[in-house]
């Protein structure tokens, strides 16, 4: 193990209560709601008059903290929009107040560049004018470019500045060390440049549940999330890939944010933890499973379909295990877990390979392309199963296994040349998930560079990529698979509903609705097999119903395609 740095910034607010005079005091910082109320009585027990609100979504915690809600109809919320940052990106801060906002007609204005809200509220036959501030910092990322962040402030008879707080200090320490170090090596090749960066952070901000679905205020989950994208874009930049560049592989990014007393920091490299074997383990009931399965459960399932196995070995030598069914029809591949913390795919995967293997159908299926991102997942969990938990969406290596340059070891990605191969499938059936509460990267300018459109949850919905002679049979595929999804109970209006609130706070999907399900179609030469369709379920942190529900729709998505592929592919008729 290599210790690049360790810190422990001190407190924000135990600063201020060290160094607080007369007052009167206004901050902004990044703690939970009980732990600046709390400073708050302890200054005013000291006769010190402060008001301590939250720089993190300040529009949202004003109307959850200070506006008075009896009797309001009415919010025209004038948000700013600035040129250095996102223009929806102050509009989306508001999510999800529509939602916990329900008898309340609300209406967002885009306004000048100026960091407050101006709000005109409506109780009854009086309006009341109220300024939100909105802190933010001008300063340039670790990517090179510029950004715009929410920062701390403060505000005393002599002061009106920002204040670094211990959020953000926390954070610059953590690119500081990367950008001390040298990585030698880092000078446009693929890396790996060690097998973990674990940046081991201690956070004292609780998380904070909204009345809304799995809404949550979490602060460790988006420090999580800066630091892995942060880290990932860094390497990005000094290696003099492209922004956003998924190929890179600098290894596995290991970001581990606890709630504790006091802000602390380690970062460190480590080898990867020993893997056990998998030990033997019966099948699962898996139409009733509610939470992701463990490795030794998929491995136990995807076992007793039968069929004949192939595999691949990952970096840190893990199993990718796969099978091939031999049966009638046109032959289709169906995989899930590329993206390791999209769950619902995986389970929902097994059932439809369960399903038809039973009818003898020709299909191949590999329910867990990326085990090291798996295991990491697992790991991560267990200490927040609420989080989204990124830093397992890649390999090991840190690549997207779908984008990994084919010169090289292809490791996890063999198993699809594999399956091309064997099966001559012309559709390949992807099960993806995405975010199903909103994801920030407060630290980066809020909106996740380069996943803007993943921000906010809008529903199930379908991406297809075809070469650009199988656009006929793509978009039919789409139509079918849409048709059958619509007739399931509930899914339309859950989607309905969540496109509703994303529309509340961000304006249209930008999606074509086919039978009631946001979709995107487009020719792409880049995928080897002529069409492929993708589901995004939003899945990352639902457990109980809410996951069984999904598993099942990605189930009914494979059912669905692969009996429509039946009627459209003709390989006579394509040229």
């Amino acid at each position: 193990m290599n210790t690049l740095l360790t810190a422990a910034p001190p407190r924000t607010l135990d600063r201020l209560l060290a160094e607080a005079g007369a007052g009167p005091y206004a901050l902004w910082c990044f703690d939970d709601r009980a732990a600046r109320q709390a400073a708050e009585a302890a200054l005013a027990a000291r006769g010190v008059s402060t008001h301590i609100r939250s720089a993190y979504k300040p529009l949202l915690h004003a109307f959850l903290e200070e506006i008075p809600l009896e009797g309001l109809t009415e919010a025209a919320i004038t948000y700013p929009v600035h040129p250095d940052a996102d223009p929806k990106r102050f509009r989306l801060e508001t999510y999800p107040l529509a939602a916990l906002l329900p008898d309340v007609r609300i209406t967002l204005i885009p306004g000048g560049p100026a960091l407050h809200y101006d709000l005109d509220l409506t109780y009854g036959a009086i309006t009341k004018t109220r300024r939100v501030f909105a802190p933010n910092r001008h300063h340039v990322a670790v990517s090179g470019l510029p950004a715009l962040s929410p920062t701390g402030w403060i505000v005393t008879p002599t002061r009106d500045e920002r204040l670094e707080t211990d959020l953000e200090a926390l954070f610059d320490a953590a690119m500081t060390a990367l950008a001390g170090r040298d990585w030698s090596g880092a000078d446009g090749t693929p890396g790996p440049y060690f097998d973990q960066l674990v940046f081991d952070v201690t956070l004292p901000a609780r998380d904070e549940p909204l009345a809304h679905g799995d809404e949550v205020l979490s602060l460790a989950e988006a420090l999580h999330e800066d630091l892995y994208f942060s880290s990932l874009e860094y390497f990005q930049h000094i290696s003099g890939r492209p922004a956003g560049d998924r190929g890179l592989q600098p290894g596995q990014i290991v970001p581990r944010v606890r709630c504790g007393p006091e802000p602390r920091l380690e970062v460190r490299l480590q080898p990867f933890p020993k893997s056990m074997p998998a030990a033997h383990t019966e099948p699962p009931a898996l139409d009733m499973a509610g939470a992701p399965l463990t490795p030794c459960q998929i491995a136990a399932s995807l076992a007793s379909l039968g069929g004949e196995a192939f595999t691949a070995t990952t970096r840190t030598g893990r199993a990718l295990e796969a099978r091939q069914f031999q049966g009638a029809g046109a032959p289709v591949m169906i995989s899930a877990g590329q993206h390791a913390n999209e769950t619902t795919g995986i389970v929902g995967a097994l059932r439809a390979g369960r399903r038809l293997a039973a009818e003898g159908a020709a299909f191949t299926l590999s329910p867990l392309e990326n085990p090291d991102g798996y295991a990491l997942h697992q790991a991560l969990i267990a200490e927040n199963p609420r989080h989204m938990h990124h830093a397992a969406r890649y390999t090991a290596l840190g690549d997207d296994l779908e984008y990994r340059e084919e010169q090289g070891i292809l490791y996890e990605k063999a198993i699809r040349h594999e399956a091309e191969r064997r099966s001559g499938a012309k559709l390949h059936i992807n099960l993806h998930g995405y975010p199903s509460h909103e994801w920030t990267r407060p630290l980066s300018g809020y909106v996740p560079r380069h996943f803007a459109m993943w921000t906010l949850p809008k529903g199930f919905f379908l991406i297809l990529r075809h070469h650009p002679d199988w656009a006929t049979q793509a978009e039919a595929l789409v139509d079918a698979v849409t048709s059958h999804l619509a007739a399931m109970p509930g899914v339309l209006e859950e989607n309905a509903r969540q496109i509703a609130l994303y529309e509340a706070h961000a304006g249209e999907t930008g999606f074509q609705m086919i039978n009631g399900f946001p979709c995107l179609i487009g020719a792409d030469a880049r995928h080897r097999v002529p069409v492929t369709l993708i589901t995004e379920y939003p899945d990352e942190t639902i457990y109980g119903p809410a996951f069984v529900q999904g598993q099942t729709v990605q189930m009914e998505t494979v059912l669905a395609a692969r009996a429509a592929w039946q009627r459209l592919h003709r390989p006579a008729a394509i040229a």
